[in-house]
């Protein structure tokens, strides 16, 4: 038997209030989540949303992640992924240390390649194949980058970075992902790069969004957009732009903003107009199909469940999108489902989910809170519901 719903958000909600000495109404008052909301979310009779979690978190002083139970530290032992962080942290913390005399770096063009092959890992799902390469480049990144001194050096190194970043958002570790963050700035400083300083305002509002501080992750949206009107006009910029845009509609869609994320929508519409699918800029998955996906996403932020249900409806997923971004897709159509009782649709979203990208899927909130929604319900639902919480709970990382 899985051990996912007796460990559910609401019961660490449940926990954490207790160790504060509140009454679910003192909570309820606290984090301005409604009284009869906040005891059936404590429950489990109904999943915590990312606004409730968020108000939870701000309300108690919280970090998301202790509220989410991020990260999930046995499943990561279990699959061998927590030893390759320490790898990664002490790789982050060389970068000044100049070149080192022990490395010997091999020529930009290779390192290129590298990076590169680590963002194609990272969209494919191979979370633990970029998290077993990234340090080691990391370091070779930096001797390189510091040897050359030059602008293509110095972005190379911030790509290499950006891995980091991706590996350790992707793990649910949030303090990783900021140092991350830092060292990319810091690379493409040197490097002279506006686009990228807007990408990585980009990402930067995307911590400030899982951790639910949203007046600031959008004041981060409106700087980006400033740091790109420095850029020359080209369609990577147009594609950073919309990308912003994007993650602000969804800032906005939790902060339920309604009137600001549809406005962040019609933004990065019209520019997907223009761009079209650019799928590799910067890896971002920009273009048209990536607006419509975050409208779902959008729709059900601000709880209209089922209208995002509905604007699924004819959206069809590219062949070359990136399984990552498909699997994150799925979690969130799942949500969805889940929230208008359509049971079985969420839980075959939830397996297209995995099917994705089964590393990824396996250690992503929304899947696991989705699941642990749909348990109380479990016996309207396939006989392989339960063995889906086994294959979360279990030292896999893949498809079962």
């Amino acid at each position: 038997m899985h051990a996912l719903p007796e460990d559910h958000i609401g019961v660490r909600m449940a926990r954490l209030r207790r160790e504060r000495h509140l009454t679910q109404k003192a909570a309820s008052d606290l984090t301005g989540i409604p009284y009869s909301t906040y005891t059936k979310t404590e429950q489990g009779v109904i999943a915590a949303t990312p606004h409730v979690i968020a108000a939870f978190a701000r309300g108690l002083r919280l970090e998301v992640a202790t509220v989410v139970g991020q990260p999930y530290a046995e499943d990561l032992r279990a699959d061998e992924l927590d030893v390759l962080i320490r790898p990664i942290r002490e790789a982050l913390d060389i970068y000044d240390l100049g070149a080192d005399p022990d490395v010997q770096p091999r020529r930009l063009e290779e390192l290129d390649d590298d990076a590169e092959a680590l963002l194609v890992s990272v969209r494919a799902g191979k979370i633990k194949k970029a998290a077993s390469n990234v340090a080691g480049l990391i370091e070779e990144g930096t001797t390189a980058a510091h040897s050359l001194n030059s602008t293509e050096g110095w972005l190379t190194l911030a790509s290499f970075y950006r891995t980091a970043y991706d590996v350790a958002t992707k793990l649910g570790f949030s303090d990783l992902a900021q140092l991350a963050l830092a060292r990319m700035d810091w690379a493409a400083q040197r490097g002279s790069d506006a686009v990228l300083g807007g990408m990585y305002q980009y990402l930067r509002a995307l911590t400030y969004l899982r951790e639910g501080k949203f007046e600031i992750g959008q004041r981060l949206v409106t700087r980006g957009l400033a740091t790109l009107q420095q850029a020359d006009e080209s369609r990577e910029r147009d594609v950073v732009v919309g990308q912003l845009h994007l993650g602000g509609a969804v800032m906005a869609g939790r902060a339920h903003d309604e009137n600001k994320a549809l406005s962040h929508l019609g933004e990065a519409e019209r520019i997907a107009g223009t761009t079209g699918e650019a799928i590799k800029v910067h890896y971002l998955t920009f273009g048209p199909t990536n607006v419509r996906v975050h409208r779902v996403s959008v729709l059900a932020e601000l709880d209209q469940y089922g209208e995002a249900v509905e604007a699924t409806g004819n959206l069809a997923i590219p062949e070359d999108w990136p399984k990552s971004r498909t699997s994150h897709h799925y979690a969130e159509v799942a949500r969805a489902q889940m929230w208008t009782n359509d049971l079985e649709g969420s839980f075959k979203s939830l397996l297209q989910a995995r099917r994705a990208a089964p590393q990824q899927a396996k250690y992503h909130p929304t899947v696991r809170e989705t699941y642990a929604g749909l348990e109380a319900a479990h016996r309207r639902l396939p006989e392989s519901f339960l063995s889906f919480g086994s294959w979360l709970s279990a030292g896999t990382g893949q498809v079962a």
